[in-house]
């Protein structure tokens, strides 16, 4: 059965560069679907196929799409934190990132149904990605607890606290301090 036409990789190379473009010329509260669909020379349409708002577009192309990866298995809950850890402040860290979380917050804010979308679309698909790395350390034989909305809360929270809050910079050392605290918090026993 054929659903239509599939969807086109031009379409979404084309919606993020334009996207990036605008960022950097005007920021997140000037762009808007409208400037994206002319910058990209796609319709309207194209773009709302993908994404239902102008939140739900631009994080997906600057922070990550609907389906995080998780960090390859270390053979350790504390390592795999870690190097989650680690790929967040490098997710967040991007000049594209510093452009729109704080406009991004602000919506989620302002709109219920906006925060609902996103809770569904990025915070559980996060959360699963938690989930993933706690069942393989279950799998190894970790005690890893089974509280992956508390893990991604106590990783992700103190990130964006030093990125957007307190001045824009990462200590040393967070993403390994933060995976001994999630460790520890999980009453979990670290393996070497």
């Amino acid at each position: 059965m054929n659903r239509g036409r599939p969807r086109s990789g031009h379409v979404d190379e084309a919606v993020a560069d334009a996207v990036r473009a605008l960022l950097a010329e005007a920021g997140y509260q000037a762009l808007s679907i409208d400037g994206v669909a002319a910058r990209a020379g796609v319709g309207k349409a194209g773009i709302y196929r993908r994404w239902r708002s102008k939140a739900e577009m631009v994080f997906a192309v600057v922070v990550h799409g609907p389906h995080p990866v998780a960090p390859a298995d270390s053979g350790s809950l504390r390592a795999d934190l870690s190097a989650l850890a680690e790929h967040i402040i490098d997710l967040l860290s991007g000049p594209y990132a510093r452009l729109v979380l704080p406009g991004l917050t602000a919506d989620l804010s302002a709109d219920p149904a906006l925060a609902a979308r996103f809770q569904a679309g990025v915070i559980d698909a996060e959360r699963a990605l938690v989930a993933e790395i706690l069942d393989r350390a279950r799998a190894r034989g970790e005690d890893a607890g089974d509280d992956p909305a508390f893990v991604h809360a106590l990783l992700l929270g103190p990130i964006y606290t030093y990125l957007f809050l307190a001045g824009g910079e990462v200590p040393p050392g967070l993403a390994d301090r933060l995976a001994s605290a999630a460790v520890a918090a999980l009453g979990t026993k670290e393996s070497p």
